[in-house]
């Protein structure tokens, strides 16, 4: 890397570019010393890697402000180009609809306005350009307010600019300033309170209405600005670099930000109806998304030195890293863990990382991502982050019954990830008492699952290990993992016959025996003697034992003789007898089972409709509250089926490219050869029409393969047109079927709608039984010396009424959850089928907590229910 471009990069670091010094202001006097030079020779570089730096690395933004301000006395011209690309890629910006690269840039425009860059009035024409979109938006009559989203976000943008600017602009321009702020205060009073329901981490959140004084997002940083504001616009978290170079910056020119525009909001549709609006409020909200949900983990005495303003700056400094370093996770840590501000954060951090990896619908990234960059901060601040990560589980673990599904679960996959990658140590004698808890208890299924997973990560013994000083909890291990063939010697008598029928097909399998010859032998030879059944358990239970030893294994199995349990199993029916087949092999496994699934669905030997049939029979519906095993299946089921349509999405976006492109290319060459053909050349001395014959037969060529090339890119793209029309047809029919199997087992157990329409009363039928129990029971037994209730003898001894939720309640509560799970996360794919949904599937006769939760997962408003 070039020694000014270093420079740029690791201004404000310590690093060995700025030598043994520290000082902000010395490494701006360093780096704008090398870039005046530098200018001289590659102007365009220079600014082009400049406006890089502050976008990538907006925690620098004052920095890089302050460098450029100082170029500006130098060289005008320069940094009037700098203006407009930023101007240029502010407008790109907006109309593409690129979240980031608006709050940064508007920030950038802000630091350089602090530096004498940029006009203060050019800033205020920014504001109020967005501010008057806003407006527009939400107002019924002009507008769309189904797009309030994006008008929030606006104002969020303009709001966030202030901390970095705020006391110049009242400084210089107070008149302008104050008129936007007002407008923005304007704006508060006729938008709609934004709600998060769907999104939020707990169940309860979800149901309790928000009292008059709770504020939504964007009203608290109003909230925080307003503080700000009184407090003379003093921060510790916002660096001022400028200042020290105010005596010099005030000399220079400030350049005016040229105009700029937002795209419109789509328009209203002719009829406005409850689903036609949250149609349009879903694809609104998921362009542009609310930013951070925060999850407050901690009590307030661990953050209380941290200022309102202050906490909104460090989150958003956390969020910028975590964004713009996500391909490099050690200077994602290292950058996060060296914020410039004054104050200790990590409590901040912890939450800030939390509220990120359990974010609703989706994260930003992979979980794990942020399961390195946690690991990452461990192992950078040893002394202190650990205990904190360690501090958040605990609090988590604490709320485990309200936590929604879908955090339930990245928890768990988090949470057994981390510790693989530290000895698997924790203290688990704290969460010992989960034992006294019923199975179903959240905190106990906590524990399993996140054992479960150890043991995939590692093995069985060296998790036992991890345990021992809480050996109790080997309880909740899950069987060491061997496979359970029935057709081993031990396990069939000689006069059935089929261990030697198992081993007749291993032994073909061993001479590479083709899967038409074993197709032959199992028409002509098994199932004629044996019948359907019996030959599919024989096949399926020793295909499936000569690939256990590996994954490669059962690949190559499925690779060399899937058509041969693709033609024993053609139908449904017998589809979900193999699915049961599968899991009684791998019953000790439940990774390898979910593997053998996915792969059998991923080679087209197993329909996804036969998967959900089978997670929806009645034994595996009784482990949906106490296991994650069906869940997984259910969900690898769902997500494969939607990666094809997305896949197909890509194709088909990239085919259109390419057909446009055949097109252009065609149009070129046919229009070369109609000016070659109508040009005069001698021939013989004679003037005849066209250019040398030669030349035109290639021209001709040429035109032909276009032509040609034209008429396959076109026909690709209708084959994957027509690919995607059944990939849609194949999701459309997973979710109606998906969503009847939930609707059929969730009536069944229910209580009835007149005793129960909300969670909250769901979870308090058990305890409200237990009560009525204990007035009735005056002969209880009890310790004279304590007066404390001996003991229960239920539950093998142990004191089951901790938990007061019975296992019918804790049973709808996590079908429920699931159900809103799959609706959110699949959100995008639904609406499009919501009115037959409702006319099919969602009728008025449906119990309303399966409505609900089927709603609140699309975040549709539910019509007073």
């Amino acid at each position: 890397m070039s020694s000014w471009k270093s420079l740029l990069l690791r201004i404000g670091e310590k690093s060995p570019d700025y030598g043994t010094s520290s000082d902000v202001k010395e490494h701006i006097e360093t780096c704008y010393g090398v870039l005046r030079r530098e200018l001289e020779h590659s102007p365009d570089d220079v600014s082009q890697y400049l406006i890089q730096c502050a976008e990538q690395l907006p925690h620098k933004s004052p920095l890089y402000g302050t460098v450029i301000g100082l170029l500006n006395l130098e060289n005008e011209e320069f940094i009037r180009k700098v203006v407009k690309n930023t101007q240029t890629n502010f407008q790109d910006a907006l109309d593409s609809g690129n979240c980031n690269k608006i709050r940064i840039l508007m920030r950038f425009l802000t630091v350089m306005m602090c530096s004498k860059v940029i006009h203060p009035s050019s800033l205020v024409v920014v504001f109020e350009t967005l501010l008057s979109s806003a407006a527009t938006t939400v107002d019924e009559e002009k507008g769309n307010p189904s797009w309030q989203s994006r008008a929030d976000f606006y104002i969020t943008c303009i709001l966030s600019c202030l901390p970095w600017g705020g006391a110049e602009l009242i400084e210089q321009v107070p008149e302008e300033i104050e008129r936007v702020m007002v407008g923005v205060e304007a704006y508060l009073s006729i938008r709609k309170r934004a709600s998060d329901t769907g999104l939020s981490f707990f169940e309860d959140d979800d149901e309790n209405e928000r009292e008059p004084s709770d504020k939504d997002f964007l009203e608290d940083l109003w909230g925080r600005i307003q503080v700000l504001s009184s407090n003379g616009w003093k921060l510790d978290s916002v660096p001022r670099p400028h200042l020290s170079f105010e005596a010099q910056l005030v000399a220079g020119k400030s350049h005016e930000f040229g105009p700029i525009g937002c795209p419109d909001q789509p328009a209203m549709p002719s009829t406005m109806s409850n689903i036609t609006y949250g149609k349009q409020k879903h694809d609104a909200e998921f362009i542009y998304p609310q930013r951070i949900r925060r999850l407050n983990i901690f009590p307030e005495s661990k953050t209380e030195d941290v200022q309102p303003m202050d906490r909104f700056i460090v989150e958003e400094y956390l969020l910028d890293v975590l964004f713009y370093l996500n391909g490099c996770r050690k200077e994602c840590a290292s950058y996060m863990a060296g914020l410039p501000v004054p104050f200790r954060y990590e409590y901040l951090m912890a939450e800030t990382i939390f509220s990120q990896l359990l974010m609703l619908p989706q994260p930003p990234f992979r979980t794990i991502y942020y399961t390195l960059v946690i690991i990452d901060l461990c192992k950078a601040l040893p002394g202190a982050f650990p205990a904190v990560v360690a501090g958040a589980v605990r609090a988590l673990f604490d709320k485990m019954a309200d936590l929604d599904m879908e955090c339930r679960t990245r928890l768990i996959l988090w949470f057994s990830h981390h510790l693989s990658n530290f000895q698997f140590i924790w203290p688990w004698e704290e969460w010992a008492h989960v034992l006294d808890l019923p199975k179903w208890a959240p905190q106990r299924v906590f524990v399993q699952e996140v054992l479960e997973r150890e043991v995939r990560l590692s093995y069985w013994d060296k998790v036992k290990q991890s345990i021992e000083h809480a050996p109790g909890l080997e309880e909740l291990l899950p069987p060491k993992g061997a496979p359970n063939f029935k057709f081993s010697v031990q396990e069939t008598s000689e006069e059935d016959g089929l261990h030697a029928l198992s081993s007749d097909l291993r032994n073909m399998v061993k001479a590479r025996a083709s899967a038409r010859e074993m197709i032959v032998w199992i028409e002509e030879s098994v199932f004629p003697v044996h019948g359907m059944e019996v030959t599919l358990n024989v096949v399926v239970q020793t295909l499936l034992d000569i690939g256990s030893k590996s994954f490669t294994h059962l690949i190559t199995v499925l690779e060399r003789y899937g058509q041969v349990i693709a033609k024993l199993c053609a139908d449904q029916d017998k589809q979900v007898m193999l699915i049961n087949e599968i899991d009684s092999y791998w019953r000790n496994n439940s990774q390898m089972t979910a593997i053998a699934i996915d792969r059998m669905m991923g080679y087209r030997i197993l329909s996804n409709l036969a998967i959900v049939r089978w997670v929806f029979l009645p034994a595996n519906i009784e482990q949906f509250h106490i296991s994650d095993r069906p869940w997984e299946i259910l969900r690898n089921a769902v997500s494969k089926t939607y990666n094809r349509v997305c896949d197909l999405r890509k194709e088909i976006s990239s085919f259109k490219k390419s057909v446009v492109s055949a097109e252009e290319a065609a149009a070129t060459v046919k229009a070369e050869l109609v000016a070659s053909e109508s040009k005069l050349s001698l021939v013989d001395g004679e003037a005849v029409t066209g250019e040398n014959p030669v030349w035109l037969k290639r021209l001709k060529s040429r035109a032909e393969k276009a032509e040609e090339e034209v008429v396959s890119v076109r026909e690709s793209l209708e084959a994957k047109q027509a690919l995607l029309s059944r990939s849609l047809d194949e999701f459309e029919a997973l979710f109606y079927s998906m969503y009847r199997s939930f609707l059929n087992v969730l009536t069944e157990r229910l209580p009835e709608a007149s005793k129960c329409v909300t969670l909250q009363g769901l979870k308090g039928i058990h305890a409200d039984s237990m009560a009525v129990d204990l007035e009735e029971s005056s002969a209880m037994d009890v310790d004279n010396e304590n007066g404390i209730p001996k003991k229960s003898e239920l539950n093998g001894g142990r004191t089951s009424n901790v938990y007061n939720v019975g296992e019918k309640e804790q049973w709808c509560l996590s079908t429920l959850g699931y159900l809103k799970a799959f609706s959110r996360q699949y959100a995008s794919e639904i609406w499009p089928h919501m009115e037959k949904l409702d006319a099919e599937v969602l009728t008025e006769d449906v119990h309303p907590l399966i409505r609900k939760s089927v709603y609140c997962g699309l975040r549709r408003e539910t019509d007073g229910l």
